[in-house]
């Protein structure tokens, strides 16, 4: 057992604290895009807040707060920055996968004598594992757009099963946890649209050998959880029973209605500041076409967020039928959920880019001003692997609803 570091704490504090530091956060965005990664300080508050361990096993250090307390912090932390909440969400969330269906001996050493666990990934499949004499693999190969990795502790890696013979196709899936000894960062997250801080870099595993036991033949499309996990089993938490991808796509909506809050604030601020062009006497603010702009997208802002709220419970509470044995956690049911937390992201960046980037103003676009990095932020989000699920999910959920099979329709384009 690792003794969690404030064990009073509880998920009111830790809320409390990202809303605290987001004037902060949002004072070092322009540091924060200029490092290509959020600052040391950033980082240092993180660790005294206790961000990184909100999903992490008591067991092992860790707060076991829920995925709706995890969302509310990643929420506010993108509100201050964007790039900074992308890249603590998906550095703090994948405990979440490694405590569910790694065994205790490799959650022993992963999680080490003090706890201290962040983890960068990245979806897609890389390189091949090769056994390396008794009970050890070797890794090689180059993973991209792994966000957060300049500050992990390990990487949550996805590569192939070296082939039985030469010419035959690589095999199936491997999923592993590279210590940070085993890879480095590669410098070049640079000449991106958004999330210019997000740490999105590449890592380098150079013949990397890690024992076998960190690895597992299994794929974060597919985690082997349905009647419970070895994770659910060992840390008698339901939590540690669910599966990833709806899990992904709720981090994702929480940031983009965090950002769309940012921007919310941003537009805010702006109107009392705007004097109208035939009437300098008087602002923006004291017109209701601004007026209703600004009151419907916090509408619609508040819409999404309750809805990614109202689907995390649902997502906890599927966890908790799958690891009773009352229902399984299907990949029907993550379809059902991963596309309820997709749809609360859709609304937060068309509210955003429909009214508050096109009525803020042209000088609103320009390079440094707050408005347009939320734009750009916002925009990068909608390029990324998980909206461009959208069609496939809806496919695969309507036919679901049906009763036809929709194994078949691939999720990632």
């Amino acid at each position: 057992m690792i003794a969690t570091p404030e064990p009073g704490l509880s998920a009111r504090d830790i809320v409390e604290r990202a809303v605290a530091l987001r004037p902060a956060l949002r004072e070092r965005q322009a540091e924060t895009e200029q490092l290509t990664h959020y600052p040391k300080t950033t980082h240092e508050d993180f660790l005294r807040a206790g961000f990184y361990r909100i999903l992490q096993p008591r067991r092992y250090g860790g707060y076991e707060f829920g995925l709706p307390v995890f969302l509310r912090v990643v929420t506010e932390t993108a509100r201050g920055c964007p790039s900074t909440g992308w890249a603590l969400s998906l550095t703090a969330a994948h405990v979440l996968q490694v405590a569910s269906v790694f065994g205790e001996r490799a959650q022993d050493e992963i999680f080490g004598p003090d706890g201290d666990f962040r983890a960068a990934s990245t979806v897609a499949p890389v390189g091949i594992a090769r056994p390396d004499g008794t009970g050890h693999v070797v890794l090689d190969g180059t993973w991209p757009y792994s966000s957060g990795a300049p500050y992990s502790t390990h990487y949550v890696g996805q590569t192939l099963t070296a082939p039985e013979k030469p010419g035959d196709p690589p095999g199936p899936p491997v999923l592993f946890v590279a210590p940070r000894p085993a890879w480095t960062v590669l410098d070049d997250w640079h000449g991106v649209l958004g999330l210019r801080g997000s740490g999105s870099n590449s890592v380098r595993l150079d013949q990397a050998r890690i024992p076998e036991y960190l690895t597992l033949r299994a794929t974060l499309l597919d985690l082997p959880v349905e009647g419970g996990s070895t994770g659910s089993a060992l840390h008698g938490n339901p939590m540690y029973a669910g599966r990833a991808p709806s899990f992904f796509h709720s981090e994702l909506a929480a940031v983009m209605i965090g950002i769309a809050y940012a921007a919310a604030d941003e537009y805010a601020r702006i109107l009392p500041t705007r004097p109208l062009t035939l009437d300098p006497g008087r602002t923006r603010a004291g017109l209701d076409d601004y007026q209703r702009h600004l009151g419907e997208a916090l509408g619609v802002i508040g819409t999404a967020e309750a809805a990614l709220r109202r689907t995390a419970e649902d997502w906890m509470e599927t966890c908790h039928r799958n690891a009773v044995g009352d229902a399984p956690f299907t990949i029907a049911e993550d379809n059902r959920l991963a596309l309820t937390f997709l749809n609360a992201g859709r609304l937060a960046w068309d509210v955003l880019q429909r009214i508050l980037f096109r009525t803020a103003g042209s000088r609103h676009a320009r390079d440094g001003e707050r408005m347009q990095r939320y734009f750009r932020d916002a925009a990068t989000y909608w390029t990324h692997v998980g909206p461009s699920m959208a069609e496939p999910l809806a496919h695969r959920v309507g036919r679901d609803r049906l009763g036809l099979p929709s194994d078949d329709i691939p999720l990632i384009p």
